[in-house]
This record gives C-alpha cells, sequence and structure tokens, in this order.
C-alpha cells in the first residue's frame, strides 16, 4: 500500500471526524487503530489516517506515539502528514500539541509550519489568533469546560507558546486573505526570525483552502479537519491523485446483529441527545460516583441490557452534568475519575458486543478510544457521513466480524443524533 497523505489524530473520534472529512473531499481514506499489524490487509487508498490516544498523556509518551506513527506512514508513501488535533485545541499548558508538533517538525523545515484548528462548518473559526466557538471566544463558550483538558484561553499564540521550546508566530486573516503567495512570504519571515511554529487565522473555507495550498508545501502541519479539508482540495487539484468513482467506501449491507449507544461524554450537547433519546427508545443513566465505586453498576447496567436489547436499540450513558464531573473530580483526581469511567463504559460494550451487538453508536473522544481498543478492532472504512465530523464507519479485521459503529466527539450532531445514526446504520 502506498499512500499520498498521512495523518496522525490525537484521539478516535477526531481520527473519524478528519477521515469523514478526506472521504467527502475525493481522497480514499482509511482509519487505522495504531500502526497496523503488518498481516492486516488495507485495501489501496490515497490516505491513511492513523488513530492515537496521546492528547491527555505524557508528553514524551505522546511524542513517542507520533513519532512510531509518523515513520510508519513515510514508510508508505506520505510525503505531507497533519496531525490532527482537536477544533477546540484542547490542552493545558503542559499538553501535548506544541510538544508533538516540534518533534515531527524536525531542523529541516525553510518555513515555519502553520497551525489552526480552524473548521467553519463547525463554527471553529481563528482570528487574530483566537480561536471562536461561533461568536464566541472559546474561554467564554460551554466548550472551554473538557473534563480532562479544560480551554481557558481563546488566544491560542499563547497557548502554543506555552507548550513550545521556540517562538510561536501568527499567520493572520488579511495575509491569507491575499492568497497563497503572501502567506508563503509571511512564513518565510517568520522563518528567518527563529519562528518553527504559526498560528494560522482562517474564518472560511476559502482560508482552508490557502493555508491546505501552502502546507501541503511543507512535509508536517497541525490542525482539526478544516486543515484537512484545505489539504484534501489542493490535492485533488494537483492532479497527483487517481479518480475512483467514488472515495467513500461501501459500508451498508447486511451487517445484521443488535444496536445499542454508549455515551461517555458530559458535553452540552450529548446531554441533550439522550433526552431527545429517552423519548424513542430505553436509556440507562448510570450513576457515576457508583461506577468509580466499584463493579456492582457495571453488573447492573449489563443486566439490564440483556433484558431489553434483544427488543430494539438501547441506551447506556455515564453522561453527568458539570456541577457533577467536578465533585467527581475533586473526590477521586481528574484522571482517575476519567479512567474509570472509560474502563466502565468499555466494558460494557465488549460485554454488548459479546451478545450480539453489531451496530455501535458511541460518544465521547475518551470514551470511544477505550471501547474501541477493549474491542480490539484494527480499522475502519469510511461511509456515509451521520452529521458533520461523524461518518459510518465499517470495521476491518475484527474478531468479532463486520460492526457498524460511529464515534461522535462529544459535541458533534444534533438532538436527534443517536437515532439519526442508528437509522443510517440498519
Amino acid at each position: 500500500m502506498t499512500v499520498v497523505l498521512g495523518c496522525i489524530a490525537d484521539d478516535y473520534t477526531g481520527a473519524s471526524d478528519l477521515a469523514n472529512t478526506l472521504t467527502k473531499n475525493g481522497l480514499r481514506t482509511v482509519q487505522t487503530v495504531g500502526i497496523p499489524d503488518p498481516a492486516l490487509h488495507l485495501p489501496d487508498v490515497d490516505a491513511v489516517v492513523v488513530a492515537l490516544k496521546i492528547r491527555s498523556i505524557p508528553a514524551s509518551e505522546a511524542i513517542a506515539a507520533a513519532m512510531a506513527a509518523d515513520i510508519w506512514l513515510r514508510r508508505h508513501g506520505a510525503y505531507h502528514v497533519l496531525y490532527k488535533i482537536c477544533s477546540t485545541f484542547d490542552s493545558t499548558a503542559a499538553g501535548n500539541i506544541g510538544p508533538v508538533t516540534e518533534a515531527l517538525i524536525g531542523s529541516d523545515m525553510q518555513t515555519a509550519v502553520l497551525v489552526t484548528p480552524a473548521f467553519p462548518e463547525t463554527r471553529r473559526t481563528v482570528y487574530l489568533g483566537h480561536l471562536f466557538v461561533g461568536d464566541q471566544p472559546l474561554n467564554e463558550s460551554p466548550l472551554k469546560d473538557h473534563p480532562l483538558n479544560p480551554m481557558h484561553d481563546a488566544n491560542l499564540v499563547r497557548v502554543m507558546q506555552a507548550q513550545s521550546r521556540g517562538p510561536v508566530g501568527l499567520v493572520e486573516l488579511p495575509t491569507v486573505a491575499k492568497g497563497p503567495g503572501a502567506v508563503r512570504e509571511k512564513l518565510m519571515a517568520l522563518r528567518g526570525r527563529g519562528v518553527t511554529i504559526a498560528i494560522a487565522d482562517a474564518v472560511f473555507e476559502r482560508d482552508l483552502e490557502i493555508l491546505g495550498e501552502v502546507a501541503l508545501e511543507n512535509s508536517v502541519s497541525t490542525g482539526a479537519s478544516g486543515l484537512g479539508l484545505g489539504l484534501a482540495r489542493a490535492l485533488v487539484r494537483s492532479g497527483q491523485l487517481p479518480k475512483p468513482k467514488d472515495a467513500q467506501a461501501e459500508v451498508a449491507g447486511a451487517i445484521g446483529g443488535l444496536a445499542a449507544v454508549i455515551a461517555g461524554s458530559c458535553s452540552a450537547m450529548t446531554l441533550k441527545q439522550l433526552a431527545f433519546a429517552e423519548k424513542s427508545m430505553p436509556v440507562l443513566r448510570l450513576d457515576p460516583e457508583r461506577l468509580l465505586a466499584g463493579p456492582e453498576e457495571v453488573a447492573a447496567a449489563i443486566a439490564w441490557a440483556g433484558d431489553r436489547i434483544h427488543e430494539g436499540p438501547i441506551v447506556i450513558a455515564a453522561s453527568a452534568e458539570p456541577e457533577t464531573v467536578a465533585r467527581l473530580q475533586s473526590r477521586y483526581g481528574r484522571e482517575a475519575s476519567g479512567h474509570g469511567i472509560e474502563a466502565a463504559t468499555s466494558t460494557i460494550a465488549g460485554e454488548l458486543v459479546a451478545r450480539g451487538v453489531r451496530r455501535l453508536v458511541i460518544a465521547g473522544g475518551e470514551t470511544s478510544g477505550a471501547a474501541v481498543d477493549r474491542l480490539a478492532i484494527p480499522a475502519f472504512l469510511i461511509g456515509p457521513e451521520i452529521a458533520p465530523g461523524v461518518p459510518v464507519l465499517k470495521s476491518i479485521g475484527n474478531k468479532q466480524g463486520d460492526m457498524l459503529l460511529a464515534l461522535k466527539s462529544g459535541n458533534f450532531g444534533g438532538e436527534d443524533f443517536f437515532p439519526a445514526a442508528l437509522a443510517m446504520m440498519r
């Protein structure tokens, strides 16, 4: 297998978000979970998205995992690698976006490397280096309160500088608006002043197309799926790719099996989606504190599911209001409480699949990562889009046989996402 574009995603839902964007914009794409086993047969594609779980781990571990993925991708032909991060730039001052980006850059860059989490389709824009969610600065929006990586500063130059060894620059919107030539000149000028990383403004899709064209001329970039859009469109325009009839994989068909939803995200949108789902299907709301206290809550959830799963889709949720999350973190610690709930929901996912579930919707980045690891799914084909950033995924090479999944970042999708996703996975 030889690919043109390589991607390293810092979590699993972000990986499927990016794979979905690349596919929609004309690239045949496969998502792998970690570096694939050599025995795994992957289809011929233009892009590979390697999904890792490196957003919230120590920086040294994140760098090691990302560099191993980078080596694998370049051995398979990728001449540009995108480090895919969250469109809300989820990372603390001790976070991993800066260290991983600097490690991927190496020492031979002629220009500063572009970094932008902008994705106007999902209302994430960057102006004068500040990240906005809709018309609100990130630090004033509901998205600031991620359980593991809260974001209380919208100034991305300042956030990135706190994580990086070298100086961080800015490519302002007026420069981007002038086109690729102006962006190239700015990046060269920044590099001449010792800058290796440059936050780039982007408000409209045309800004992303300009940034994608310039970024593709370098060997690495960092951004959300919006930058992936720019890279994909630049590749298609370049004529370097074959012209398949349809970049989207054929994932429909008679998968059969039972259906379920597992939610671990505590985002405001996921909470609304759970309330909407209660109108049409059984929903079990787990007690997060009891989940952390022992195995009884997990056993009760599995028994509850066993009584209902054959009658139609069910929902099991460990999602909680922000006040509850804060109380748990205060009592058990931020990392311990998060990992405990991930372990519980992944156990439930494994038990549901063992009982015949083959269509599974998972809400929450950490929840999705833990569940996919538990199920030992090595890769996915990318199917039709359920909602912006969330495609139907068809498993490749897992021991349970073919499955359809949807891995949803907490804030993605409308209120009717869960029934809508299940309807597309029939």
